[in-house]
C-alpha cells in the first residue's frame, strides 16, 4: 500500500538536501528511514557530553517505531503515511515559563501551515489548545514538547534545550479515525480541496514549520510572550465553544473557551468567573460539537 500524498515522500537523502537548502540556520539536519523516537534521539544527544554543541538540530524519520505524543500516548504511524520530525533549540527562559512553549509552538506550526494553503481555506486550519493542529476541526497533527538542561556547562541558569516533535498525517485518516474512534484529518484531504496544498512538498512543510519555531522562540526570548494571546485568537479552534476540561476522564472544569493568557493557559468562562487552565484534555460539549 503506497501513500496517496502527492508528491510522494522524498528519500531520506533527498529530504536532507532539500532541508539543508531551506534551513541555513540549522546546524545539524538528519533524516532516516526508521528510528524508535526522534524526540528520544535528540534528547539523548542533547544530554551527551560528547555531542555537538551548536544548535538548532532537526531529525526526521519515515517511520518511528516508538513515536510518542502528549501524555505518554503512542503515535500510530506507517512509513509514507506520516511526516514525523523533531527539532532541538537552545532557549533562555526561566524554568517557570517552559510550559508556555507547548501552546507557543503549536501556534507557530498552525500559522506556518496556513501559509501552505490558499487564503480562502486558511481559516480551516486551526489550533485546539494546548497544541493540536486541526483541519475542519479534525486532528491533522500533534506536537510533543520536552525540555532538558544542556550537557555542557550552562551559559546561564535559564539555559535549556527544547526538543519539539511533530507528527503530521499525510494519509490514512480514514483508518485512524476508525481505530481511534474520533475524527482525524490528513494532508491528502487538504490537497484534494486545494491546489496550493497539493503542490506543497513534504520538505517545504517541514522547513516552514521548523523555521516558524526558530523565529518564535527567538522572539519570546527577546520580547516575552505578550503577543501570544492575540496571535492565538486568529487560529483558536475552541473560541466561544462550550467545553469540558478532563483529567483521566474526570471533569475538572466546564464553561466557555475564551482564548489564552500570556502564560499559555486556556481561559474558561464559568459562572464563577474566568478560570485559567494549565493541564487537562479539552472536550467540546456535545450540543456544540463540531468534530473537535
Amino acid at each position: 500500500m503506497t501513500s496517496k500524498f502527492s508528491p510522494p515522500l522524498p528519500t531520506p537523502a533527498e529530504m536532507i538536501s532539500q532541508l539543508g537548502t531551506a534551513l541555513p540556520s540549522f546546524k545539524q539536519i538528519r533524516w532516516v528511514e526508521s528510528t524508535e523516537s526522534t524526540n528520544g534521539d535528540l534528547m539523548a544527544l542533547a544530554r551527551n557530553d560528547l555531542g555537538p554543541v551548536a544548535r538548532p538540530w532537526l531529525l526526521g524519520a519515515h517511520l518511528q517505531e516508538r513515536g510518542r505524543g502528549r501524555a505518554g500516548r503512542s503515535w500510530q504511524n506507517r512509513s509514507g503515511a506520516n511526516l514525523m520530525f523533531s527539532c532541538a533549540f537552545d532557549i533562555f527562559l526561566p524554568a517557570r515559563q517552559l510550559p508556555t512553549l507547548s501552546p507557543l509552538v503549536g501556534l507557530a506550526a498552525c500559522e506556518a501551515l496556513r501559509t501552505l494553503v490558499s487564503p480562502s481555506l486558511q481559516s480551516h486550519i486551526s489550533m485546539k489548545w494546548p497544541n493540536d493542529i486541526q483541519w475542519r476541526f479534525a486532528k491533522l497533527a500533534g506536537i510533543l514538547v520536552e525540555t532538558t538542561r544542556a550537557s555542557t556547562s550552562p551559559i546561564s541558569a535559564d539555559h535549556h534545550v527544547a526538543i519539539i516533535g511533530m507528527g503530521i498525517n499525510l494519509d490514512d485518516a480514514r483508518a485512524l479515525s476508525q481505530s481511534l474512534n474520533r475524527r482525524v484529518a490528513d494532508w491528502s484531504e487538504v490537497a484534494r480541496e486545494d491546489s496550493v496544498a497539493a503542490s506543497t512538498s513534504a520538505s517545504l512543510i517541514v522547513a516552514r514549520i521548523a523555521q516558524a519555531w526558530y523565529n518564535s522562540l527567538n522572539e519570546v526570548t527577546a520580547y516575552g510572550f505578550e503577543s501570544m494571546p492575540g496571535r492565538y485568537a486568529h487560529v483558536d479552534a475552541l473560541a466561544g465553544q462550550h467545553i469540558h476540561v478532563l483529567d483521566n476522564g474526570r471533569i475538572l472544569q466546564a464553561g466557555i473557551a475564551c482564548g489564552i493568557d500570556m502564560a499559555g493557559h486556556l481561559l474558561v468562562r464559568t459562572p464563577d468567573g474566568e478560570v485559567p487552565i494549565h493541564v487537562g484534555e479539552v472536550s467540546v460539549r456535545p450540543r456544540e460539537e463540531h468534530g473537535a
